[in-house]
């Protein structure tokens, strides 16, 4: 299964409510990122808002495009938007830039 890593920026002054949302997310939710390939999937937040996800997934572009075809996720993209700089009009799903791997210590381990 692929890795994939990938940023955004959170408002400074929304970083704690937004995380607060994140220590709820409906169920719905939880059970449509499952249902549509999405797995391992984590957040972290620095204080400055930065925000890095990471997600395995076997291809996260049909992930992604499953996800977009769920009700349960435009709502929760209309509501998390608010949250977000720098998405130029787009959601946070769409707007996020992906990060290249250059290393992971099990792929070291594999070719040695």
């Amino acid at each position: 299964m692929a890795r994939y890593c990938f940023q955004l920026h959170v408002r400074p002054e929304r970083m704690a409510e937004y995380a607060e949302r994140h220590r709820a997310v409906w169920p719905e939710m939880q059970a449509a990122l499952r249902d549509t390939g999405w797995r391992n999937y984590s957040l972290f937040l620095r204080e400055d808002g930065l925000l890095i996800g990471y997600v395995e997934a076997d291809d996260l572009a049909a992930a992604q495009a499953a996800m977009a075809e769920t009700e349960v996720n435009a709502r929760w993209q209309a509501e998390m938007a608010q949250f977000f700089t720098g998405l130029d009009g787009r959601g946070p799903d769409e707007g996020f830039a992906l990060l290249t791997e250059v290393f992971h210590l099990d792929d070291e381990r594999a070719s040695a």
